[in-house]
């Protein structure tokens, strides 16, 4: 297909076509040009792209397509995290607007009841998270015989989450194999292997190579002291086009902490992470989105499912130990052909993730250094903080990254100061 497809071309039914538009979409991304035929060829698919290229419409869309209103559960979506699980499902209800078709999430951190009406009333689709569904399944709560679809969506984290056995018991009460779609943003050997064990004959769909990122986002890296990290994040909402900030931290109590720091700072700020209620995740969510907030403290569970427009800059508080971690995270902003900020901190004791990070991202990050809040050498003082270029909306931008130390010129700064 040429890169000029349009979604009827695609050959979805007039109900979706007619939802895309109301969603404003006039080009299918390159996952779902690859993906929507497929799928109504009952074709089992492994796909990998990276976060925010469409993924969800790339397979719920033709889904809907082959669901019969009222025949019961017959689309299963399996997600790592409860957000993400909301989002999917979020997306779903609007790819079905105009029908009667019906979707519902299944997962922990709220009541039973509205997830039992659900399952009792026997809704088309189910977007869950593993754990909570395989207790409704024991209870003899949710009946899976009638699956005919299985979707696993972002594979890699959940086998990270270690939710492969989850996984794995679910297919085995799904009757008659399902059609699978499997997708993930990176295709470690797991992955692979679960891939090669849950679909028949699948066609893969590739359309970006592990390690790339959207276009649009600029990534800068600054060294620091550990004791300066939130009087750096201070100084940094003070610069223009810091207006929607993601900051992930390493921790649950690290989160916490920077919370309480933004706020005597007066900057506005909320959190999520796995010790808040699903109520208080999605209270702070909302006044994220609406704008009530300036910036979101989240540890990983929110780096993938997130789908927010405008989000401005995304900040690495920690440094990812994994690639694909960065790589999520760092999509949260730039999405749908925006430019965003992607700044990652670095502490003396980073060093050596962070350079292991750019072997395995095969590419180096724009290093950027402030006199206040350096430490002894830095990671590499290319510029100055001043001469920082900006983009179109004002934010910070970089240009391409200078050469890094060499570790032994590196080793001599930090001892000499």
């Amino acid at each position: 297909m040429t890169e000029s497809t349009t979604f009827s071309a695609l050959e979805l039914s007039e109900l979706r076509l007619a939802a895309v538009e109301t969603l404003g979409w006039t080009e299918p991304t390159p996952v779902q040009r690859q993906t929507v035929p497929l799928v109504l060829e009952r074709r089992d698919v492994v796909g990998i792209a990276r976060t925010g290229t469409g993924k969800t419409g790339a397979f719920m869309l033709p889904a809907l397509d082959m669901v019969r209103a009222g025949g019961g559960l017959q689309v299963l979506v399996l997600c790592p995290t409860r957000e993400l699980a909301h989002q999917v499902q979020e997306d779903t209800v609007a790819f079905a607007r105009g029908s009667s078709l019906r979707a519902t999430v299944i997962c922990g951190g709220v009541g039973y009841q509205p997830q039992l009406d659900a399952l009792a009333r026997g809704d088309e689709i189910v977007v869950a998270t593993p754990g909570r569904l395989i207790d409704l399944k024991k209870r003899g709560k949710a009946k899976l015989t009638g699956v005919r679809i299985l979707i696993l969506d972002e594979a890699d984290r959940m086998l990270d989450m270690g939710f492969r056995p989850q996984i794995e018991e679910v297919a085995r009460g799904l009757g008659a194999r399902p059609q699978t779609l499997l997708f993930s943003a990176t295709m470690p050997n797991g992955v692979h292997d679960l891939a090669l064990r849950m679909t028949k004959d699948p066609a893969w769909v590739e359309v970006s190579p592990s390690g790339t990122m959207a276009q649009g986002i600029s990534e800068i890296a600054y060294s620091v002291r550990p004791d300066k990290k939130p009087g750096l994040l201070v100084h940094l909402m003070q610069q223009p086009g810091w207006e929607q900030v993601l900051v992930f931290t390493r921790t649950k109590r690290g989160a916490d902490a920077l919370r309480s720091r933004l706020d005597k700072a007066r900057v506005s700020c909320d959190v999520i992470h796995g010790d808040r209620q699903m109520r208080e995740r999605g209270r702070a969510l909302d006044r994220f989105t609406e704008g009530k907030v300036r910036v979101l403290v989240a540890t990983d569970i929110a780096q993938r499912g997130l789908d927010i427009e405008g989000i401005s800059h995304v900040v690495n508080y920690d440094v990812p130990m994994d690639p694909g971690d960065y790589i999520h995270r760092i999509g949260r902003t730039g999405r749908a052909g925006a430019t965003g900020v992607a700044v990652t901190f670095v502490t003396a004791s980073d060093l050596g993730a962070f350079r292991t990070l750019e072997y395995q991202l095969e590419r180096r990050l724009e290093k950027v250094h402030h006199p206040d809040f350096d430490f002894a050498g830095g990671i590499v003082q290319e510029r100055p903080e001043a001469e920082a270029p900006r983009s179109r909306s004002g934010r910070g931008m970089g240009s391409k990254a200078g050469e890094a130390l060499d570790p032994e010129e590196l080793a001599a700064l930090l001892a000499h100061g």
